[in-house]
């Protein structure tokens, strides 16, 4: 092939990279546009399987893709901190789309290539939510489906297995279509058969959406639903400072519910069974500060419920744990979470040395303490048997699977996600964070509670769906009845299983496309040494009859 064709088919497919990395961006909110999703891996894959190209140009495409997606889906990270985090970060993650791009090239040479793709894409991810720091999960491909009708698949296989569908339906829908242009003979004999194959996973989906929906819209007992009040109280002003507004924050979250007390006073609002607060609501301990601990206990006596408080517990080893209080007005602190997960390069700084060479910002990272224990709370209400099981994913936690999953193990009959978007500004962060809630609350069938500093505070359905919702940067509250499940999902049941199933499937996939090609690559070093003596024999022989 000359120079010129080389260039031309190299600019080709870096240039469907890039498109589908952009149209995966645009599935994610705030724009929402699931079928880009689609669209998105369906150009993926043709830029990998057309022409069948190296692993080193799938490798590099992979690399385009990623960079198309992460660069425009993150840049709120830099917000306050500058560009070099938010680029940083976003090609590290394109690393992995990298590492997606050489392992799917070489595997799906095996044969039912979308197949392939779609394990390959899944493993990835989970590789990218595991390693290192404890991974990040954020910008899975199941985040971009809110309101697909492929949604319902995470109720059978949790994250990972929307992921799973939404690939191998894009890579399906780009396999017909490549092999209609290339091969039309072979198209009309095998056309029945692969819109078929293509189709069946997607239409099932579509025809159990409705039924699912319904399954999960009622409480699994007649009258087992909860009233909930989830507070916005606002932040003074955004930025990096916001531990210095705390007393100001913690406030305005007092008013908020002292207003809610008057309107439940005033009939226009029913008396909540549980108010929530969202994530640094009182960054002032309220087991250390009376004044903080007075202020709570005035509001839970106004309202007449117990509130669960997001707050910063200052511990005897000096390292402070992000943790939701269950504050009764009457008995004061009952119950207590302290976050599990807690976030990399905010709350601490793995490698604080090198990083922070970087950065000026990189000192302003905190040095919390993991919590551990059950990761659902025990609330006191009036009904419901006296109490209810309330799961807990602060904030960055909801990202990760085993988060809501463990709560829901634990007898969650709902999950409250608080929040505090504060630090990230007018963003796409708020919205791409409640698409991974209204996710979660289909995959385990779960009402979902997201209460935040700053907005977008919100009510999800277990379909999904968001029921009420504030505006950012206004105080808001939100009371809504929501329904409690005890029931488990599929999803729910199986737990890490379906995730490990089509990770093992891709890595015994992967080696034994690699001994392929090593066995390919003997048998062809074997046929040129053959090949050699005779060449040699043959010029020698000429060499001879000359002289």
């Amino acid at each position: 092939m000359t120079r010129a064709p080389v260039i031309r088919t190299w600019l080709i497919r870096t240039g469907t990279a890039a498109a589908g990395g952009v149209a995966m961006w645009a599935s994610f909110p705030p724009r929402n546009l699931w079928f880009f999703g689609v669209v998105s891996l369906g150009l993926l894959y043709a830029a990998l399987a057309v022409d069948r190209p190296g692993v080193r140009m799938g490798t590099w495409c992979g690399f385009v893709w990623g960079a198309a997606f992460w660069l425009p889906l993150l840049p709120w990270i830099g917000v306050y901190v500058g560009p070099l985090p938010w680029v940083a970060l976003s090609i590290v993650l394109a690393l992995y789309l990298a590492l997606f791009g050489a392992i799917a090239t070489l595997t799906m040479r095996l044969g039912v290539a979308p197949l392939w793709f779609a394990l390959c894409l899944v493993t990835v991810e989970w590789a990218r939510s595991s390693f290192p720091f404890g991974g990040f999960p954020w910008g899975a491909t199941a985040f971009g489906q809110v309101d697909s009708p492929l949604t319902s698949v995470a109720a059978l296989g949790g994250v990972p297995g929307l992921s799973f569908v939404v690939a191998l339906t894009g890579a399906g829908v780009a396999a017909v279509v490549i092999l209609a242009i290339t091969r039309p003979q072979a198209m009309r004999m095998r056309l029945s058969g692969a819109v078929a194959a293509l189709l069946v996973g997607p239409i099932a989906a579509a025809a159990m959406w409705p039924s699912v929906h319904a399954a999960n819209t009622p409480a699994d007992r007649p009258g087992s639903t909860l009233t909930v009040a989830a507070i916005q109280g606002n932040v003074p002003r955004l930025g990096l400072d916001f531990n210095s507004q705390r007393r100001a924050v913690l406030d305005n979250h007092v008013a908020e519910t002292l207003r809610l007390a008057d309107a439940i006073r005033a009939g226009t609002q029913p008396r909540p069974d549980v108010v929530l607060w969202p994530e640094n609501a009182s960054d002032i301990d309220p087991l250390d500060n009376s004044d903080a601990a007075e202020e709570i206990t005035a509001a839970s006596r106004a309202v007449g419920a117990p509130i669960l408080v997001g707050t910063l517990i200052d511990n005897a080893d000096g390292r402070p744990t992000n943790t939701v209080l269950v504050w009764d007005g009457a008995n004061g602190p009952i119950g207590r979470y302290d976050k599990h997960i807690v976030q990399p390069f905010g709350e601490y700084l793995p490698w604080r040395s090198f990083f922070r060479h970087f950065s000026s910002y990189a000192d302003k990272a905190g040095n919390f303490r993991a919590g551990t224990g059950s990761t659902a709370l025990t609330v006191p209400v009036t009904g419901t048997d006296g109490s209810v099981r309330v799961g807990v994913s602060t904030c960055w936690e909801v990202a990760f699977d085993r988060s809501a999953r463990s709560a829901v193990d634990a007898g969650a009959q709902f999950l409250y996600v608080p929040t505090n978007n504060a630090t990230f500004g007018r963003t796409q962060m708020t919205y791409q964070q409640l698409a991974m809630s209204q996710i979660r609350a289909v995959e385990h069938g779960r009402a979902v509670a997201v209460a935040a500093t700053s907005g977008i505070s919100a009510i999800v359905a277990p379909d999904g769906h968001v029921t009420s919702r504030t505006e950012f940067f206004a105080p808001g509250t939100l009371v809504s009845t929501i329904p409690l499940h005890v029931n488990r999902t599929p999803a729910t049941r199986a737990g890490a299983i379906p995730q490990a199933v089509l990770v093992a499937l891709t890595v015994i996939g992967f080696l034994v496309a690699l001994v392929r090609r090593i066995k390919l690559g003997e048998h062809v070093r074997a046929e040129t040494s053959r090949d050699e003596p005779l060449t040699t024999a043959v010029s020698t022989g000429s060499s001879g009859e000359q002289t």
